[in-house]
């Protein structure tokens, strides 16, 4: 692995200047990454995570146990906290997506097997009934990464069976998926979180592959609702829409993991950019691509007036500004977005997108970002829980899912 170190007053100079058409005719920087480059830090995800399967084997067996799966490192730390497979847990999905992802980068067979042992234990959720939302998350990142490369029928099966799990969640009242049955009196209402935006992939998928057209419409009023309530008039989100569920009537937007209830809670800004983007790829609706752009422009506006390089700190309203707690895993998520973003518009928009894309792929591959020798994971410097205390400035397993991801996304791109 080389070092390559960049930082965000670096990458000026790496960039490559091209005329591209757009509707001003100015001139547009193009940032480039090498089919190298793109390599080198796939080679890297795959090492770490050769590492990562190394430290899960028992040291006497040498066997693994794949009801566990990799969740943190703590900062200060050097191992894996490992979680047991369970429909609380709502992270179990990452570490199998990763290794569908590196399985796809690689074609090594001993990480499809490797893929296929720790997807497995997760099958039991189509024969569960609902916990929370994040029955989209466990299945989504696991078995439709493993449809996606396999076909394996199984996979199916245990998909649409989930997709209609998730759906006994949907308030027709509210037009929203419940996000926590469980914090239902906490908050007074029926909570939606924008993470479950990220859900509604599961139900798309399913109503265009055996599933019903029921699931489609479901997660269209879904995105619609949210669109209607769960943000402010510049863009940015609140955590957590609180609404009646008798009437439906939206009573009020709060924060759960971010700085305030009025603050830009970083990571749910980028579940909305990731969200609304996944929604136009499945409906072509105009609106969801409008609006998509919309909270991606007020996140890179106010990720420039925080942050001292592409990866945001944890909540863009935390008062201690650039020395507040990054959160690499949100500038994961949003490159992988604005990836496939950009390939849906034109022109000098569409520049832009892609080179904050890259901009953020290549802060996150420097010595300041990945673990490296310190620890078996990809990256360092993500945010889970602050207000809870948990997970800060830690590597995180679905930081690294999205970061193998924007990859994979990139060379794909750039292999057109």
């Amino acid at each position: 692995m080389r070092t390559r170190i960049v930082t965000s007053a670096l990458v000026v100079g790496s960039i490559l200047w091209a005329s591209c058409s757009n509707s001003t005719g100015s001139m547009t920087p193009v940032i480039t990454i090498t089919e190298e480059e793109i390599a080198s830090d796939l080679q890297y995800c795959d090492q770490q995570l050769h590492r990562t399967l190394d430290e899960l084997r028992d040291s006497i067996t040498g066997q693994i146990d794949y009801t566990l799966s990799p969740r943190n490192i703590l900062s200060g730390e050097s191992h894996w906290n490992l979680r047991k497979v369970d429909k609380a847990e709502w992270c179990g999905g990452f570490f199998p997506g990763t290794l569908w992802y590196d399985y796809e980068a690689t074609g090594d067979t001993t990480i499809l097997s490797e893929a296929r042992r720790f997807t497995e234990p997760l099958a039991f959720l189509s024969k569960t009934p609902a916990y929370d939302h994040d029955l989209g998350f466990l299945v989504i990142t696991s078995f439709l990464n493993g449809y996606r490369l396999t076909g394996d029928e199984h996979y199916k099966q245990v998909l649409l069976a989930c997709a209609d799990t998730l759906a006994t969640l949907y308030n027709p009242q509210v037009g929203t998926i419940l996000s926590w049955p469980r914090h239902v009196d906490d908050f007074g209402g029926h909570n939606t979180i924008m993470d479950n935006m990220i859900n509604l992939e599961l139900l798309f998928w399913a109503s265009g592959n055996g599933g019903s057209d029921t699931l489609r419409q479901i997660a269209v009023n879904h995105a619609t609702t949210t669109m209607q309530h769960h943000f402010r008039p510049d863009g940015s989100c609140y955590h957590v829409a609180i609404y009646d569920p008798v009437s439906g009537e939206f009573l009020r937007g709060q924060t759960h993991q971010g700085y305030s209830d009025d603050s830009m809670w970083s990571r749910g800004q980028s579940w909305a950019i990731y969200g609304y983007t996944t929604a136009y790829r499945y409906t072509r609706e105009p609106a969801f691509l409008e609006f998509a752009q919309k909270v991606t422009d007020i996140y890179l506006k106010r990720l420039h007036e925080t942050s001292n390089d592409w990866v945001p700190i944890w909540d863009m309203d935390d008062p201690r500004g650039a020395a507040a707690p990054k959160d690499a895993s949100t500038a994961c998520v949003v490159a992988s977005a604005l990836l496939e973003l950009s390939d849906y518009i034109d022109g000098k928009k569409s520049n832009e997108y892609r080179n904050a894309a890259l901009s953020m792929l290549r802060d996150l591959s420097t010595e300041n970002y990945q673990s490296r020798e310190q620890a078996p994971s990809m990256l360092l410097h993500s945010t889970g829980n602050l207000p809870g205390g948990s997970e800060i400035d830690a590597s995180i397993s679905y930081a690294d899912y999205y970061y193998i991801e924007a990859l994979c996304r990139l060379h794909k791109l750039q292999s057109k």
